[in-house]
């Protein structure tokens, strides 16, 4: 008798244990890619995104690293200066209002395939009582322009924190060491140099929820 619940015992740590380890081990369930598939698009319009953070020059920062990921994605991707003016001739800047245009309009004007929009949550350095932090976070949606179908959303953060760092000469060195690197940080724009590595991050094709290769890659149809 005791010898069966000594293995019945061991048995249920086992399971236990296993199921903590695959837990541990589990990943997010491979992505749906079966609307971005069928609609295979081959241009992409990019908006101004839109911006949560207090920095006014968040939009701008993120706008300007996000062609490059797209591109080299193997997308034919609609110039961003070209876009901001004919929007702006077209009596809309706000991106928020933007946005909202219809995508038949948008698909008028523009000719693309699809439309990416992106939306910053973050952007700056922020002081935290004994460090301060430069962090970009911000999420996108890339949607047919034909159809209306949602083909891809994700979200990325970056931060120059990411690699933890010690700071000598107690608590008082610590509150120096922070405010000075917050204003290093802020003179320095290092949050636009942190923005290019969130866009990469967000925009980058691959994996097993990241973009899929556009038609210009030679690896398009293979992820």
């Amino acid at each position: 008798m005791h010898l069966r619940l000594i293995h019945i015992a061991a048995r249920c740590s086992g399971l236990l244990l296993c199921a903590w380890l695959t837990g541990c081990a589990t990943q997010a369930p491979a992505r749906d890619y079966s609307a971005f598939i069928a609609s295979n698009p081959a241009s992409i319009l990019v908006l101004p995104p839109v911006n949560d953070s207090p920095d006014i020059q968040a939009s701008d920062s993120v706008l300007s690293h996000a062609t490059y990921p797209l591109a080299e994605a193997g997308y034919y991707v609609m110039p961003v200066t070209l876009v901001k003016e004919t929007l702006r001739h077209n009596g809309m800047e706000i991106p928020a209002e933007i946005h909202d245009i219809p995508r038949a309009s948008l698909r008028n004007i523009f000719g693309a395939d699809a439309v990416l929009y992106v939306r910053i949550h973050r952007y700056g350095t922020v002081y935290q009582v004994i460090d301060s932090a430069t962090v970009v976070s911000a999420d996108a949606r890339l949607v047919d322009l034909r159809t209306g179908s949602l083909l891809w959303s994700g979200s990325a953060s970056a931060s120059n924190k990411e690699g933890g760092n010690s700071t000598g000469g107690g608590l008082a060195g610590m509150l120096i060491t922070a405010l000075l690197n917050q204003i290093i940080q802020t003179a320095t724009d290092a949050s636009h140099d942190i923005a290019g590595v969130a866009t990469l991050r967000l925009l980058s094709a691959g994996g097993s929820h990241g973009l899929r290769h556009g038609p210009r890659s030679p690896l398009h149809g293979r992820n």
